[in-house]
């Protein structure tokens, strides 16, 4: 063996597979540190070429293992105080070991959870089958307990006014679990405290594999045909004095001699609840009702805005679906209907059955019938929850800051007072009546409501919007624009704006949109991806303690926290400069296409106004101490919301290995962790020129294609600095140089009396080229909220996901282990108390 790979191996072992406490022959000290022999098994990450099915059996492999089970370690749990009967003290700690505390003590389990697991939040990963599919189909969730207060990752329902997006299945009020709720992933733990992030449940979710929407067979019962006055008058009726219960023979009676036949009348008639359930899910699982789960079908008021009588038959048949949906959920919601029973029933029925009942639940909770007849003119309807969301809307326009905020207040009052504010659109009509289906409908709903409460004819350019096309804005009267939550720009602009009820904004306007024009938003789905292993073994890749063992040694914690450099950052030395919007050129048209086919490729490259919205490729420039430079944002990246923690900052374990930046200094790292390179032995993560990339192409660690592409991907962020010439390196000679020497982390426990000399000292200067593919970069983007405007584009620019974290609320240990737990390389550390631009 070579002196290199000797030494190599050594440091390797000292680091990564070895603790300060084991006895490998070259260490001086031994310490009992591991209930196994010493090891702390080493984390691996899964081959990108393995298959989707070999990665799911080989997924708990990835970063920190699963622990092993050592009954050695049993029975510490309950001890919080040191044999002699002395109890350590609580609170936040300013130092590493705490004063008094020798640099080489071993804590005991009760000891350790104390000091250094006291308010941090525990990450947990559920996987759940989904009823009536096979295994492949599965919805996986994540939650956290032990951060010792009420806050949690999720935004306020009320405060984001997204009440109406989520569904409980089962009872009122909001749902206590995510799996609780109809629409998947859930809605009420969707959207983060911070602008344009998402809670870690929802991260965890979007990597579920639910299994299509299939149709269910038609069972061939026909319901009784009724008329319309006759639907309203049972609807009435349920509404008035609710299901008769109480009375079989009643209760019997309306079902059977109104909507449907009892086959077995005269043998064994249908009095009973389980009976009558089962009849009418029967009877709605005909094809030729209307399917809501099709999202084309998610707006209800589209089927009963239009009251002509061209339009009575589909007006009479969705009110004879909404009746027998109504009935449905009002016998499984029977007080004769056990908890147990209704809550495996509701999870056990299909799909297209239960977005029926959430339209029914809709219509009890937010609609009352005034006044019927036989045609749709006679018809009368209350909503209940008008008064809420007129001001609900004006709330709404006043935090986006909408450019014809007078004119449309005074529209909206003007509507309201002659009761016709449901009459403009269906999309009003569905706003206003509460008639609305749980999912991401809502967010549109809302905007194009305020859109038709405004009298200016401008927005009549923003007709299109739709939810069917969710990654997309627009911009009004060129003042500002407005984009969804879930497109790329919003996620990224975030920082900069309000976020609410699915709307980020006022945004900065830009130059490549018209004065009112709607733009959809073309972005890719990025590689780094979430397994159910992965989610299945969150706990042990983010314990506090890190893996089990006897013995907890002090010197293998440390206690970090940012540079807090305020000199540094009283600068602010970046600005966004431009929002930029490249048209997407059409598809080129095949010589044997057929002459429809041209036209419409010919309409989607013009830009007229007439031709429907446009797609877009956007981009964002920022001047970073005077020099531009250009980021696109290519990549659909999503930005976790960090749980907050109390009583920090925490120890960190050693094996949680992390690199510190800062913000400007984003623009110098190219491909972190290889995301889109080659092997990390071939590759350097600091690969800036193609001359670089195809060097390591021609050392054999990457293809030549592979080479290209991330040469260009290079060229394309650092093109615009490059044909500056010498003065941009002179200008960026105070704040990109310092890139060379960044602060790369790889914890080596050493003996340091000194906590704060061993933190520096922790973290190696040499290089950003790292062979860990695990390690987590930490962008310290304090100050102005460009900073971290800066750190989101230069994400979504390579594709990476992230953590942000309010370093107020979240300490960096915790955001760090977070980041472990959802299988991520990134952290945005922010400071809302220092920046005080923030408008909350």
């Amino acid at each position: 063996m070579s002196d290199d790979s000797r030494k190599k191996g050594f440091w390797g072992g000292l680091f990564r597979t070895k603790s300060s406490a084991t006895g490998s022959g070259k260490l001086e000290k031994t310490y009992p540190r591991r209930a196994s022999e010493g090891d702390v098994l080493a984390r691996h990450r899964k081959s990108e070429n393995l298959s989707s099915a070999k990665a799911s059996a080989s997924s708990s492999d990835r970063r920190r293992p699963r622990r092993p089970d050592t009954g050695a370690a049993k029975g510490k749990g309950k001890g919080r105080e040191e044999p002699n009967g002395s109890a350590y003290h609580v609170g936040p700690l300013t130092e590493w070991p705490p004063a008094g505390m020798s640099s080489t003590k071993e804590l005991t389990l009760g000891a350790a959870m104390q000091l250094i697991a006291t308010g941090v939040p525990r990450f947990k990963g559920h996987k759940r089958f989904i009823p009536h599919a096979s295994d492949h189909y599965y919805a996986l969730f994540a939650t956290a307990a032990g951060n010792g207060g009420d806050e949690t990752d999720a935004a306020n329902p009320h405060d984001a006014m997204t009440q109406l997006m989520t569904l409980r299945l089962l009872g009122s009020g909001p749902a206590l679990d995510p799996w609780e709720t109809l629409e998947q992933p859930s809605f009420s733990f969707c959207y983060g405290r911070r602008p344009g992030t998402i809670t870690l449940n929802h991260w965890a979710s979007i990597a579920s594999q639910l299994p299509p929407v299939i149709a269910l067979r038609d069972p061939g019962i026909v319901p009784r045909d009724i008329g319309l006055d006759l639907i309203f008058e049972r609807l009435q009726d349920l509404e008035r004095r609710g299901l008769e219960d109480d009375d079989d023979d009643l209760m019997y009676r309306n079902l059977y001699r109104k909507l449907l036949r009892d086959p077995d009348k005269y043998r064994s008639p249908h009095k009973t609840l389980d009976k009558q359930i089962t009849d009418l899910i029967m009877v709605l699982s005909r094809a030729d009702w209307i399917d809501f789960t099709n999202p084309k079908n998610q707006i209800p008021t589209t089927f009963i805005f239009d009251t002509d009588m061209s339009k009575s038959q589909t007006y009479r048949s969705f009110f004879h679906q909404l009746l027998l949906s109504v009935e449905l959920d009002a016998r499984i919601n029977s007080r004769l209907h056990l908890t147990e029973a209704k809550e495996k029933l509701l999870h056990q029925i299909p799909p297209t059955i239960q977005w029926n009942l959430a339209l029914a639940r809709r219509w009890r909770d937010n609609v009352r019938v005034d006044d019927y007849g036989s045609t749709p003119a006679e018809v009368r309807l209350r909503f209940k929850l008008k008064k809420r969301q007129v001001k609900v809307l004006k709330r709404f326009a006043q935090i986006m800051k909408w450019p014809n905020l007078g004119e449309t207040l005074e529209s909206l009052r003007d509507r309201d007072a002659r009761s016709t504010l449901d009459v403009v659109s269906s999309h009003t009509m569905a706003f206003f009546s509460g008639l609305v289906l749980p999912g991401p409908t809502f967010p549109f709903l809302m905007m194009n409501t305020l859109i038709d409460m405004d009298p200016d004819p401008a927005t009549d350019e923003l007709a299109m919007l739709m939810h069917t096309f969710p990654s997309c804005g627009f911009q009004y009267r060129s003042s500002y624009t407005y984009w969804t939550a879930t497109s790329v720009v919003g996620k990224v602009l975030a920082p900069t704006c309000h976020a609410i009820a699915g709307w980020v904004g006022p945004a900065r306007p830009t130059a490549d949109l018209g004065r009112s024009q709607i733009a959809r938003i073309r972005s890719r789905r990025p590689l780094q991806r979430v397994t159910d292993g992965d989610i299945n073994t969150a706990t042990e890749r983010s314990d506090p303690l890190g893996p089990m063992a006897q013995v907890f040694p002090v010197n293998e914690y440390v206690l970090v926290s940012p540079d807090r450099d305020d000199d540094g950052y009283l600068a602010n030395l970046v600005r966004i400069e431009v929002l930029s919007l490249r048209p997407v050129p059409a598809a080129p048209v095949a010589a044997t296409a057929s002459p429809v086919a041209a036209a419409a490729a010919a309409a989607a490259a013009t830009p007229a106004s007439g031709a429907g919205p446009r797609l877009f490729d956007a981009s964002l420039q920022f001047a970073i101490d005077g020099v531009s430079w250009p980021l696109r944002l290519t990549f659909d990246v999503n930005f976790v919301n960090a749980w907050p923690c109390t009583d920090g900052p925490h120890p960190l374990f050693f094996d949680y290995v992390y690199t510190c930046v800062k913000a400007d200094e984003l623009v110098s790292i190219r491909d972190w962790n290889g995301q889109y390179g080659g092997h990390p032995h071939d590759r350097s993560a600091r690969s800036l020129s193609p001359a670089a990339a195809a060097a390591a192409a021609a050392a054999g660690g990457t293809s030549l294609s592979t080479a290209k592409k991330t040469a260009s991907a290079d060229a394309a962020v650092g093109g615009a600095a490059a044909k500056l010439g010498s003065s941009t390196a002179t200008s960026k000679s105070s704040s990109l140089t310092a890139a060379s020497s960044i602060n790369t982390t790889a914890h080596s426990h050493s003996h340091s009396k000194n906590q704060q000399q061993q933190q520096k000292d922790g973290r190696d200067r040499d290089s950003l080229a790292s062979e860990d593919e695990e390690k987590v970069l930490v962008v310290e983007a304090f100050g102005v909220a460009d900073n971290e405007v800066l750190a989101r584009a230069w994400c979504s620019h390579w594709g990476l996901s992230a953590v942000v974290a309010d370093i107020g609320k979240t300490c960096m240990a915790c955001a760090i282990r977070e980041t472990f737990a959802a299988t991520l390389n990134v952290v945005i550390l922010v400071d809302d108390d220092q920046n005080g631009e923030r408008d909350n």
